[in-house]
């Protein structure tokens, strides 16, 4: 269910969780109330779907989206060794779709410019915090997120104590004020949706992207501006580092699937960046 795994944001993400059976559980807001929803699979093209809570009917109608139903990936023959091997191993990859923008905006905003562990602990702890307990057997405390109108009240001190500064969460109480209008994207276009979405200032085209790739479900959707990408996809294909400039212009061959092939590297094992020095250092906004 490799369709899933981006939607997972770190390993205490409290919306997200494993189990021993290799199930996936998620906490979810669909428009008829909250949802847990357990995916077990069965082969490697199946999986047994269970589902709680006021949202449980209306998850049946999510699903296929969300195991990919609406990707059509014809039209991608990458030429490069490397992703042909990758695309032989991996072909029934599929791109899958949530339909839900809040859900993977907030989060994508609380990662911008910040090291990835910090704004995973800024997600755990305003979902724990504001969010509320997902229905459901759940094989350890899991949390729904908050609804956009929760998001626009929470108190600037709260996000400060969550290590997000005044700048991503003024976007993340812009969003929340226009929540309606940022849904709507997902019934649009992906140019449209992209436009809409960056239409609120704070989002910028890295931030658009990721949404795109998991409520859109856009296999065109490259992150441009993310710390690692360009250098990633520079030593995987070229064995040398690019940067964005570079990147973008390297892939232009692969579009509309760009990320399709970066998916495709991740998943493979062969997106690889040698490592110098040491790593970035995480900043505690709430000392500031």
């Amino acid at each position: 269910m490799a369709c899933l795994r981006d939607l997972r944001r770190g390993k205490g993400d409290p919306t997200f969780e494993r189990d021993s059976a290799g199930s996936v559980w998620r906490a979810s807001r669909l428009p008829s109330g909250p949802v847990t929803y357990r995916l077990t699979p069965v082969s490697r093209t199946a999986v047994r779907s269970q589902a709680w809570g006021p949202g449980a009917e209306e998850f049946a109608a999510f699903l296929p989206a969300l195991l990919g139903s609406e990707d059509d990936s014809s039209g991608f023959a990458p030429e490069h060794p490397t992703l042909k091997e990758a695309h032989r191993q991996h072909p029934h990859l599929r791109l899958g779709r949530t339909g839900l923008v809040m859900e993977a905006l907030v989060p994508a905003v609380l990662e911008q410019r910040v090291h990835g562990l910090s704004a995973f602990s800024s997600w755990r702890r305003l979902v724990t915090k504001f969010g509320e307990r997902a229905p459901g057997p759940t094989p350890k405390p899991m949390f729904v997120p908050p609804t956009p109108d929760v998001w626009r009240r929470i108190p600037s001190w709260e996000y400060h104590l969550a290590n997000v500064d005044p700048a991503r969460s003024k976007t993340i109480v812009r969003c929340a004020q226009v929540a309606p209008r940022m849904e709507e994207a997902a019934s649009m276009s992906f140019a449209d949706a992209t436009r809409r979405l960056r239409a609120v200032p704070g989002v910028g085209i890295w931030t658009a992207a990721e949404v795109a790739q998991r409520a859109f479900g856009d296999p065109d959707a490259l992150s441009v501006g993310d710390y690692h990408l360009a250098a990633v996809v520079g030593w995987s294909l070229l064995g040398r580092p690019l940067d964005d400039a570079g990147m973008i212009e390297y892939m232009k061959p692969l579009a509309p699937h760009r990320f399709r092939a970066v998916k495709l590297l991740q998943i493979s094992g062969r997106a690889v960046k040698p490592k110098f020095g040491p790593r970035t250092p995480l900043v505690d906004h709430t000392w500031h």
